[in-house]
């Protein structure tokens, strides 16, 4: 039986705004960051899509992401957190060695190899799709999170052929350990938010 996964992208930080690597490191929701995830609630509510469950990563701009757009009890997972940039973790996004999706450029500094990044990855979203009664399920990550795990699943189409940008929304349909990419949806923040519309 197909049973429905909802990838999401968290909200801007302040690193996204000023152009740092985030990683394992964390910063705060901009003033946008904390909008931006209203946006991502009233798609799902104007499709009258009803979470089994939902789960984020352990980093807090993900945390506060998910609990923007609901009230659920959600469990926090270290399987779907940022890759691990090592020492470059905090630092300006002109100083990236490599670029996604990562292979092992990072290893030599303290980060994790690319192959380690998407087995977590993977492990961790295929362990929650195999419980019981998860038939719909949302988990807020991050964007390389987001990125490698449908470039894997696209069977390594272009890894940005789809938009990453802050609360995008990435649908696969899973059974039996395969994940298929339905679709991405990207949000236009200029316009209204108006319950029902977007």
């Amino acid at each position: 039986m197909k049973r429905t996964l909802y990838l999401m992208r968290h909200g801007e930080t302040l690193f996204n705004k000023r152009g740092k690597i985030q990683g394992w490191t964390d910063s705060p929701l901009t003033e946008l960051g904390r909008r931006q995830p209203l946006y991502a609630k009233r798609w799902f509510e104007a499709r009258k899509i009803e979470f089994d469950h939902v789960y984020c990563s352990t980093s807090e701009r993900a945390s506060d992401t998910l609990e923007l757009i609901t009230e659920m009890p959600y469990e926090r997972l270290k399987g779907i957190k940022e890759f691990n940039f090592g020492i470059f973790d905090g630092e300006s996004e002109a100083l990236h060695i490599g670029s996604p999706p990562f292979a092992d450029e990072y290893v030599p500094f303290g980060g994790e190899s690319g192959e380690a990044y998407i087995k977590r990855i993977n492990t961790t979203l295929t362990d929650i799709m195999n419980r019981d009664n998860h038939e719909t399920v949302l988990a807020v990550a991050h964007a390389g999170v987001c990125g490698t795990f449908t470039y894997h699943w696209r069977k390594h189409a272009d890894f940005w052929d789809i938009k990453l940008t802050n609360c995008c929304i990435i649908k696969f349909e899973y059974e039996d350990g395969t994940f298929t990419f339905i679709e991405a949806i990207d949000h236009d923040f200029d316009q209204p938010l108006i319950k029902g519309v977007v």
